[in-house]
């Protein structure tokens, strides 16, 4: 933070573009270890609502600022780009890191069933708008903003009425063996911790969304490129390590909880949720997604479907999952380079 900061007095905007990227990546994680405080503290009901709400706070951070920037491809990449990192990178390494220890995992097979069902309601909401621009050419910008309005709500609400089922009235299905963590932060500490880390995530992710064009083109990084990958792996990186760690203690109830859960939450909440923002600052921004970034959510999605059905998983499934996510982010760098 303090290079990026004097990067910017100094006027180094490619420094400022790197520093203030890399500068994120300790904020989430504080932000991510703040709200695990919390959880400890309210407990499990109130304490899943609060997870499942603050869990992607960085992304929406970054995406609410690039909307204000006019740089919606940017953030309709970056949205597609955290729920396919989660789903293949995560859990590939996850899977892979794992496997080198245990055999053979076990999950909760019926809980990911659950989050993969609401992943492909997410999918058709995602691809609903595209797929009426792809077949109706002459549908007008007006009809566009309305129906992402109507997918909006229905995504949100369908993600609170998911919440009400894994946190109340089927918490069961979703109860885990792994014993609590005693609280290690106060109450006070956790918010206050929360609350300046969100506020310096702002600070650094303006600099980061000032620079972005000049510093893309000083790089010769494609835009689409960096949506779909650099900017989720930057907002996710201690959830990727978390992930990780639990796989290794063979704990993959909670690496499918970080992973997969996550992806549903970016897909029926964070991104509704920047749609109206968009509309509340004044520079709206529809739902409509391209045919390459529906697709690669749709495959990423019905892969990781296919491998929760059993509800066990070795190395090699994690190695599969990873070698997908190299072909996706192959295919984003000459997507961007070729537009």
């Amino acid at each position: 933070m303090p290079i990026s900061l004097a990067a910017q007095l100094l006027g180094l905007t490619v420094a400022v573009f790197i520093t203030s990227a890399l500068a994120i990546v300790p904020l989430a994680a504080l932000i991510g270890r703040s709200t695990e405080q919390l959880t400890i503290r309210i407990g499990p009901r109130l304490g899943g609502l609060v997870n499942a709400t603050l869990g992607n706070l960085t992304e929406l951070i970054v995406g609410v600022l690039l909307v204000a920037a006019g740089n919606f491809a940017i953030v309709k990449a970056s949205l597609i780009g955290s729920i396919v990192g989660n789903l293949l990178l995560v859990l590939g390494l996850s899977f892979a890191a794992g496997g080198l220890r245990h055999k053979e995992m076990r999950f909760n097979a019926q809980a990911a069933g659950v989050q993969s069902a609401s992943l492909a309601v997410a999918v058709t909401g995602l691809a609903i708008p595209a797929l009426l621009v792809l077949t109706t050419p002459k549908v007008a910008g007006p009809q566009r903003e309305v129906l992402s309005g109507v997918v909006a709500v229905v995504l949100i609400v369908l993600y609170l009425a998911a919440l009400v089922f894994t946190q109340v009235t089927h918490s069961h299905l979703f109860e885990t063996e792994a014993e609590v963590q005693p609280a290690r932060w106060s109450l006070r500490l956790a918010l206050a911790v929360l609350i300046v880390s969100a506020l310096l995530v702002g600070l650094e992710s303006e600099l980061f969304v000032a620079t972005l064009e000049p510093g893309l083109e000083a790089l010769h990084m494609p835009p689409v490129f960096v949506g779909l990958i650099l900017i989720p792996l930057i907002g996710n990186a201690a959830e990727h390590s978390t992930a990780v760690f639990f796989a290794v203690k063979n704990r993959l109830d909670a690496t499918m909880e970080i992973a997969v859960g996550s992806s549903v939450q970016v897909a029926m909440f964070v991104a509704p949720v920047v749609v109206f923002a968009s509309i509340v600052i004044g520079n709206p921004m529809d739902f409509v997604f391209t045919a390459f970034e529906v697709g690669v959510v749709f495959m990423a999605t019905l892969i990781v479907a296919l491998i929760s059905l059993d509800g066990r998983t070795n190395w090699l499934e994690g190695v599969q999952l990873l070698g997908a996510y190299f072909i996706v982010g192959a295919g984003a760098f000459f997507v961007g380079s070729l537009e």
